[in-house]
């Protein structure tokens, strides 16, 4: 790769994760102002976003989220007490917990989500930009 193409694929990086922090950066804004950790809004988004027919226990979110397990349980109990999330026991195995959000729960991320989902309509054009500058990229 000659430099000047290695100087652009830099940029294109450089630029495409400026995006990314910047909406990041939202999200996490979004979810404080809401009165929610950004944690705790991530975690609802992946007990509602879990594909159909999935269990979602506190092994899925540890890895969906790539957090360790006790970090899901730590924050799951926060959630739980601030009515956002209901924690209850598999009848099938008692050592798992199901998790799913309460109807406040639903009620915040769904306020989250337009909010996430307007933001994400303003930076779509560079973002799009970015990637495709990235895909483009000679090797």
């Amino acid at each position: 790769m000659s430099k000047k193409n290695e100087k652009s694929e830099i940029q294109s990086l450089a630029r495409f994760r400026h995006e990314i922090r910047r909406f990041l950066q939202f999200s996490e804004q979004a979810a404080t102002a809401a009165g929610l950790q950004p944690q705790q809004h991530q975690l609802l988004l992946q007990i509602a976003g879990a594909p159909d027919g999935t269990l979602v226990t506190i092994s899925y979110i540890a890895e969906v989220m790539t957090l360790r397990h006790h970090t899901v349980v730590e924050l799951s109990k926060r959630c739980e007490s601030a009515g956002l999330v209901r924690r209850t026991p598999d009848v099938n195995d008692r050592r798992c917990v199901l998790l799913e959000l309460t109807d406040q729960g639903h009620l915040a991320l769904q306020q989250l989500s337009e909010v996430h989902a307007r933001q994400l309509r303003e930076l779509a054009p560079t973002l799009i930009q970015a990637l495709t500058r990235i895909g483009r990229a000679k090797p």
